[in-house]
Parts: structure tokens; sequence; C-alpha cells
């Protein structure tokens, strides 16, 4: 039965696209969020009813199943202390003897799996934490621009600066003189990932209005980071667009200064 999908993925506590993408690392075929979303709204919706599956659909719906088995056999690795695994729970911690151990002791199983279904508890953690998440990313911007002495303003969240319906991440020099203006974001969602090009795209547009033609008023560049900006290929395109190819990752974050106008605001050597 379909519904079973659905209970192999409570066990594991992964969100669909979190399965998809575990599946397209290990077995090295694509896997989109909108399948596996797509998918998991079906079942859903209808439990009972049997899948038709041919072609790439059984391929990747394979794929997700022999991923999912293996995961449930393997059990959670072994982390360091300031970290914690999704497989990190009484149940799948030892793979499958503990699984089977919490199903005999009488443990209200069927219960855990309804909160994993609703998305808690690691959906709670993963939102408490998500900022100290993106703050790893910031604070490589700020340690490159540190080192090469150049002056910004880094704001809070929801701070307001005239000139931006909404504030940047970072303003070089100051607010005062904007002359280039960085977009930090790390997400593993396609969705807020394609949130973050859309920003990027407006702050692009602000920064030709009322500038010569070909000028702008102050540079737009995109530092970025997970998987959720490798999804749609087409945002992708319109933010190397909207930021005339000014996009870094971790990666590449060691060029962004010479790569960038922020050549022009370094005080210190390399």
């Amino acid at each position: 039965m379909p519904i079973c999908l659905i209970v192999i993925r409570s066990i594991l506590g992964l969100t669909p696209p979190e399965w998809a993408y575990v599946a397209s690392q290990r077995k090295r075929i694509e896997i989109n969020q909108g399948f596996a979303r797509t998918l998991d709204r079906k079942v859903r919706m209808q439990p009972l009813q049997p899948l038709r599956c041919e072609g790439a659909t059984a391929e990747r719906l394979t794929a997700m199943l022999e991923v999912a088995c293996e995961l449930m056999e393997e059990g959670c690795p072994i982390v360091n202390g300031q970290s914690i695994h999704r497989l990190q729970k009484a149940d799948t911690r030892g793979g499958l003897e503990t699984i089977q151990s919490l199903a005999n002791m009488g443990a209200p199983y069927a219960m855990l799996l309804y909160e994993r279904f609703l998305g808690r508890p690691f959906a709670g953690h993963r939102d408490s934490v998500s900022e100290l998440v993106g703050d790893n990313l910031e604070s490589a911007i700020e340690e490159v621009l540190t080192k090469a002495g150049i002056s910004y303003r880094k704001t809070k969240r929801a701070e307001r600066i005239p000139g931006f319906d909404q504030a940047p991440d970072f303003i070089v020099p100051d607010e005062f003189n904007p002359q280039i203006i960085i977009e930090a974001k790390l997400t593993e969602d396609d969705g807020t990932a394609r949130d973050k090009v859309t920003r990027i795209q407006h702050l692009a547009q602000l920064s030709i209005a009322g500038a010569p033609a070909g000028q702008q008023k102050f540079q737009v560049i995109a530092c970025i980071a997970g998987r959720g900006f490798g999804v749609r290929r087409e945002d992708m395109k319109k933010m190397l667009l909207a930021t005339r190819g000014k996009v870094f990752t971790l990666k590449t974050l060691d060029r962004l200064v010479e790569c960038c106008d922020l050549q022009k605001f370094r005080t210190k050597a390399s």
C-alpha cells in the first residue's frame, strides 16, 4: 500500500525534499524536491490507491526506497558532541535492531510516527537553529571583508535602512553611502532560495533606478550556500543576470574581493 511510504519517511524523520536529496546523492540520479512533494501529497490524499509507476517515476521511487532501507539498517553514524543527526533517535540510533526493539517493548510507536509526520520534533529544532546555521556564511563574509580591511555595515534582523524596503545583509562602506550590497543566504529549501532570488532581483532594480544607462548606483553581490539553490537552474540564471555574475559560494568566497568592486575599498594586502 502507498501509505507505507509515509510510514517509512516518518521512521527516518525526513521531510520529502530531504529524502529525495539523500537518495539523489547516494544513487546518483536526479530526484527533485517537486517530485518528492507531489508523491508525498498524492499518497497522503489517497493512501490506499495503488501507484502507477513507470519510467523515470519508477526509477526515482525505487532509489528512494532502497536508500531508506539502507539508512534504517545502518542506523545513526557517529557524530560529535556539538551536532545532532536526523537518525539520532531512540528507534533509529541502532538501525533495524532498535526499530524492532522499540516496537516490541510497547512504546506508542504510532504516536511517534504521527508527530514526525507533522514535522516535529526535528522541524522545530531546524527552525530554532536556522539563523545560527546562516550565521556561518555571514561570519565567513565578515572574515573576508575584515581581512581585506574593508569597512562595512552588517544590518540586524528587521532593521530599517533608508532607501531600502528591506535591509540588505551587508552594506559597503555604510548605509549613508551604499556602493556595494551583499546578500547572504544558506538554505536547503528551494522555496526559500526562490524568495532570496526575488529579493536580489529587486535590489538589482533599485541599483539601476535613476542611474545613467548601463550603470548602477551600487553593485549587488550574492553569497549563497545550501542545496536549495541547486534545484532550479532558471532561478540561478536569474540571480546571475541580476548580479551581473557576482554570485559566490563558500568555496569561492576567497575570491570575493578581487572579483568585485570591493577591491576599491581594500586597505590591507592579502
